[in-house]
């Protein structure tokens, strides 16, 4: 049987499922602005910031007033807690899209330094892993969170290449250095957007397991099917 208060749950993963939404398409527009020479994109993610600060704080008070009235049951309370953290770390995925526009404001009154293709592959990676781990969100889907928590590896990995293509540009080639440091942070911006999808795929098993496996060998240990 259906408790009484299942929409409100629904309306909380609904919410949240927005917040996603919102924090995919702003990365998805700084990554724009940055291979368009768009500056006029790039202000529109920078505007746009405030609006998942706002959806954090809501999700947030919703979540508190859900505890306190319902008196949840265990299920139902890693929910609410595991949904207050996954709006944490997009709140944050949104302040990376917001630095990526500003950079790219920056790099594009130069003349481009290299073609961007890795920057837009990875940035692909981050967000197809983001999108999985909020479908998880919605299907308590173990084996799907386990595999984009497997996945940030080669998000990293990309990282750690470009980092070393553009040390190069910068030895061989001082008067790129500027241009590249830029590069670097959105590059890094975009592994740490990795790293939230991550963080949200791990509540995800946590909340079908209720078990923690942040910062352990488990998801080492768990097979992908």
């Amino acid at each position: 049987m259906k408790r009484f208060f299942d929409a409100e749950l629904e309306t909380f993963r609904s919410q949240l499922i927005l917040m996603g939404e919102t924090a995919i398409e702003q990365v998805r527009t700084a990554v724009k602005a940055l291979i368009e020479a768009n500056p006029g994109l790039a202000n529109q993610v920078i505007a746009a910031d405030d609006k998942l600060d706002r959806l954090e704080v809501e999700i947030d008070d919703e979540a508190v007033r859900y505890m306190n009235l319902r008196a949840p049951i265990a299920s139902e309370l890693r929910l609410v807690i595991v949904g207050m953290k996954a709006s944490h770390d997009l709140e944050r995925v949104g302040d990376e899209a917001t630095s990526i526009a500003k950079r790219a404001i920056k790099l594009n009154a130069e003349p481009q330094l290299k073609p961007y293709i890795d920057l837009p592959r990875i940035a692909t990676m981050a967000l197809e892993m983001l999108r999985d781990a909020l479908d998880c969100f919605l299907q308590v889907d173990e084996a799907k969170a386990i595999a984009v928590c497997k996945r940030d590896a080669e998000v990293d990995n990309i990282n750690r290449q470009l980092y070393r293509e553009l040390t190069s540009f910068m030895i061989e080639k001082p008067e790129t250095i500027s241009r590249a440091i830029e590069l670097m942070f959105i590059s890094k911006s975009i592994e740490r957007i990795a790293d939230h999808a991550t963080n949200i795929a791990e509540e995800m098993i946590y909340l079908s397991q209720g078990k923690d496996v942040r910062h352990t060998e488990e998801l080492k240990k768990i097979p992908t099917a």
